[in-house]
C-alpha cells in the first residue's frame, strides 16, 4: 500500500490567508500546508479521503491520473469543497465516481452540491454516486472499515483501510472505535495544536496519550495549524510519531 498525505493542514491551512504568522514559523516547506485529504493506492485501486479547496493543485502535484472511490470524513467545506475538481475523473471513467460517508454527509452534499445531482444536473458536472458507509465495506479485496468518532458536537468518520488508519478533526474517540483501530500498522491522527485545549479538536499532548494508548507501532499526526513548526515539534515527540507533511509518501506493507 502506498499512502500520500495531499494535505496535512487545518481548515484554515498554513500559512493562513494574508500570510499571517508566516514569521513565526521557521523556513521550512513541511510548515506549507495545505488542507487534510489523503490518496491510497493498494492492490491496483486509487481511493481519496476527501477532497477538499486545494485538490485540483494537490492532484497535480501527487500526479493522481485516476480515482475509484472517495471516502468522506465529514461535510465541513475544507473536506469535501474539492468535489467539483473531480469531475475529470468522472469524465475518464465514463461513470460516477463512488463516494462513501455518512447518512448526515450524503445529504449535506445533495444540498451544497444541488447542480450534481438530479434531473436539474448541469451538463458537465461532476458525476458521483452517493453510497452510505456500512460498518465495514470492500473495494474488491480492500477491506474499509469506517471508525465513527466525534468532532466536538459532529459525528463523522476516519476509516481504516486493511492496516492503515486515518482519522481526521477528531475530538473523541468511543471505546468501540479504539478496538477497530487496534492492530493497525499505521495510524494518521489529527492534532491541532500544543494548547490550549480545544473544543472540537485533539491538542497534540492528546493525541499522543491515545496512540500511545493504543500501542501504534508508527504514527503521523496531521491537521496542524500555524501555530505548529514541523522540525521543533518532532523533536518533542516519541520516535515513533511524527507530523506528516503535505506530499509525504508511505509504503505499508500488505
Amino acid at each position: 500500500m502506498k499512502v500520500t498525505f495531499l494535505g496535512t493542514g487545518t481548515s484554515m491551512g498554513v500559512p493562513v490567508a494574508g500570510g499571517f504568522r508566516r514569521e513565526k514559523l521557521t523556513h521550512d516547506p513541511r510548515n506549507e500546508r495545505t488542507r487534510c485529504a489523503a490518496w491510497i493506492q493498494s492492490k491496483g485501486k486509487s481511493i481519496l479521503i476527501d477532497a477538499g479547496p486545494e485538490f485540483r493543485i494537490q492532484s497535480i502535484r501527487a500526479k493522481i491520473q485516476n480515482v475509484d472511490h472517495l471516502l468522506v470524513t465529514h461535510q465541513h467545506m475544507d473536506h469535501i469543497s474539492g468535489l467539483d475538481d473531480l469531475r475529470v475523473y468522472s469524465y475518464l471513467k465514463k461513470a460516477p465516481i463512488p463516494v462513501h460517508a455518512s447518512k448526515q454527509c450524503i445529504e449535506s452534499i445533495r444540498k451544497r452540491f444541488d447542480y450534481m445531482f438530479g434531473e436539474d444536473k448541469y451538463p458537465g458536472s461532476t458525476s458521483l454516486d452517493l453510497i452510505e458507509a456500512p460498518e465495514e465495506f470492500w473495494v474488491e479485496n480492500i477491506k474499509i472499515t469506517p471508525l465513527p468518532v466525534t468532532h466536538g458536537d459532529l459525528d463523522i468518520l476516519g476509516y481504516r483501510i486493511d492496516d492503515f488508519s486515518y482519522l481526521t478533526d477528531v475530538k473523541h474517540i468511543p471505546e468501540k472505535t479504539k478496538e477497530k483501530i487496534r492492530g493497525s500498522r499505521v495510524v494518521a491522527l489529527s492534532a491541532l495544536r500544543w494548547e490550549p485545549e480545544h473544543p472540537t479538536h485533539l491538542t497534540i499532548p492528546q493525541a499522543v496519550e491515545i496512540l500511545e494508548e493504543l500501542d501504534i507501532p508508527e504514527a503521523y499526526l496531521i491537521h496542524m495549524n500555524s501555530y505548529v513548526d514541523h522540525e521543533p515539534t518532532n523533536q518533542r515527540l516519541p520516535e515513533n510519531i511524527n507530523l506528516a507533511y503535505d506530499q509525504q509518501v508511505l509504503h505499508i506493507e500488505d
